[in-house]
């Protein structure tokens, strides 16, 4: 069975910026939970979470987290499912800077792979090709995915031709 991809962030005031993340895996078809897993106001309920990732079929995490960040490292200790951060710019923040730098500053063994200051999009794009790595259908979409991407590249230049003749 596929592994489902879980989306988790600190507070129900960072979904906006982990949204992207969910509507990138269901255009790739892939499932997932979204949901908060505070590190700091509820640590019993991320430890019970990070604990019952196999049981649910959780293969990937990806844990958006502003301020402090601490969630996604957190993540990465307790369990052994790969850990994608993701750097919340939120209003306890210093414009993302410090929970960047809290996530991608992890210690040795403990790694998470951290994308751009509210990259949700990027994160789910990340959690698609490991997924990929075991599943050929995503990875066909993936490879769809870039080929569109090529395309409009092409389609830009076209119309920029078009504009300097």
């Amino acid at each position: 069975m596929l592994k489902k991809v879980g989306i988790i962030m600190g507070s129900s005031s960072d979904a906006p910026v982990m949204q992207p993340a969910a509507a990138a895996l269901e255009q790739m078809g892939i499932g997932y939970e979204f949901m908060v897993v505070s590190a700091h106001r509820s640590p019993d309920w991320m430890y019970e979470y990070a604990r019952s990732l196999e049981e649910r079929n959780v293969g990937i995490i990806i844990a958006g987290a502003g301020g402090a960040a601490h969630l996604p490292g957190m993540m990465a200790a307790l369990s052994t499912v790969p850990v994608i951060g993701v750097p919340v710019r939120s209003s306890n923040s210093i414009d993302g800077w410090d929970s960047l730098l809290s996530i991608v500053q992890m210690p040795n063994d403990v790694p998470v792979a951290t994308v751009a200051i509210n990259g949700a999009h990027n994160a789910a794009i990340l959690a698609a090709q490991m997924l990929a790595i075991a599943d050929a259908d995503i990875k066909n979409k993936l490879t769809a995915l870039k080929q569109a991407n090529k395309r409009k590249v092409i389609e830009q230049n076209q119309n920029l031709n078009s504009i300097n003749k």
